[in-house]
């Protein structure tokens, strides 16, 4: 009632009264007189009557617009995630003091670019680039590189994934990540951000290996914008067609240094980690001679700022190792025989990436998932030859005795 009064007011003060005259020109005097105007009762001046209906008007709209003000606040200010990250980014840049998922963007932005010339180099050619927006908030750059002088296929990719967690998806996650939300009370939906860097290398020359790479980057959000839960994960593994020990130790060894410079038990348990995931189970059999891998690194871990720093370094190592290895191996000779063995090994690859792959089944269950980019891992051509083991005593044979047993090569 209160939020009535100042509109009863306004049309006390503005009711026409029988003791009040509208002025009127001269002119108005010597108009002929007519039965309406010697009956003003019956039909109101115009003035009158607009005066009366705006008044009515506001004793209608005043209450309605002080409840929308008052009561039911219209929530024009709030901003999604994804929309508070580019006025964040507009107006101030990213910079150290920057939320860490603009950093980590800013991050694999720069050694996309990065990663994509070293390739080019190799290659002689250029990759394709596409950008592309998710509906739902986000996007990405997928690079690729296809029937190259070196490479029958190479992918460098980028995503940057805003949207919201069912309460399903937060119980499931919840199993590993206490924090993810406060207390015991769940919530119906909760906003996260996902970024990753994707690579692989299929290389034409059977002596060259396959390489594959992946950082990544997990946080929800608090309706303020500021970090909830958050954890890292990745990590890079070589398979080879033939086995080179050189390349095997070289690339292990710049993991292991990377490791070490930040955690002296980061690279056993992750080369570990690496040989236990990469696994054909189905075969009985790894995908290739591992790597590192990890996944799940938060606070329980190190600080934030500790495990990114290892991030950043471990994924700087891809760039001089790999292009050692492939300037070793990419113009070697090789026979009609050797290139079939290649296919052979790509049909194991492929085995693994749909059938075990959490990374491949995760994009493809995303909602706007961007198939394409998701499955540029896959290589253009493999074979599947029935029963087919190799000889006894090959070097085809030495690859699948170190598969199915892992080695320690540093």
């Amino acid at each position: 009632m209160a939020s009535q009064r100042p509109a009863l007011r306004f049309l006390a003060h503005c009711k026409p009264s029988s003791r009040r005259r509208i002025p009127t020109s001269p002119s108005a005097c010597h108009r002929p007189f007519s039965s309406s105007a010697a009956n003003p009762a019956r039909s109101p001046a115009p003035f009158a009557r607009y005066v009366s209906l705006t008044a009515l008007s506001l004793l209608v709209a005043v209450p309605l617009f002080f409840k929308i003000a008052v009561d039911e606040p219209m929530k024009l200010d709030e901003l999604t995630l994804a929309e508070r990250d580019l006025k964040t980014k507009m107006a101030q840049g990213v910079t150290d003091m920057s939320p860490m998922r603009l950093r980590m963007e800013k991050f694999i932005r720069e050694q996309q670019k990065d990663i994509v010339q070293a390739l080019e180099a190799i290659d002689g050619s250029g990759f394709r680039i596409d950008e592309w927006q998710r509906k739902e908030g986000g996007g990405g750059t997928t690079c690729v590189l296809q029937d190259g002088n070196v490479f029958e296929k190479a992918g460098v990719g980028i995503s940057l994934v805003y949207g919201t967690l069912p309460k399903a998806a937060i119980l499931k996650m919840r199993a590993n990540h206490k924090n993810i939300v406060e207390g015991e009370a769940i919530p119906e939906s909760l906003e996260f951000f996902a970024a990753g860097l994707s690579l692989i290398c299929h290389p034409k020359n059977p002596m060259a290996p396959t390489v594959h790479l992946n950082y990544r980057y997990f946080e929800t959000a608090n309706p303020d914008g500021s970090s909830g839960a958050w954890w890292f994960g990745g990590g890079s593994d070589l398979t080879p067609n033939y086995l080179f020990d050189d390349d095997a130790i070289l690339f292990h060894k710049s993991l292991k240094d990377a490791c070490d410079a930040h955690n002296k038990d980061y690279f056993p348990k992750f080369k570990k980690w690496c040989d236990e995931y990469f696994v054909n189970k189905h075969r009985n059999e790894s995908r290739g001679i591992g790597g590192i891998f990890f996944d799940d690194l938060d606070e329980a871990t190190q600080d934030k700022e500790s495990i990114f720093a290892f991030i950043q370094d471990s994924l700087k190592t891809f760039v001089p190792t790999y292009s050692t290895i492939m300037n070793r191996r990419k113009d070697m000779p090789f026979t009609e025989k050797e290139k079939e063995w290649q296919q052979i090994r790509r049909g194991k690859y492929v085995e693994f990436n749909l059938v075990h792959d959490r990374g491949t089944a995760f994009g493809l269950n995303t909602p706007g998932a961007r198939v394409e980019s998701i499955l540029m891992s896959m290589p253009l051509t493999a074979s599947w030859r029935y029963m087919y083991e190799p000889e006894p005593g090959s070097r085809e044979e030495r690859l699948v005795d170190v598969l199915r047993e892992p080695k320690e090569w540093v």
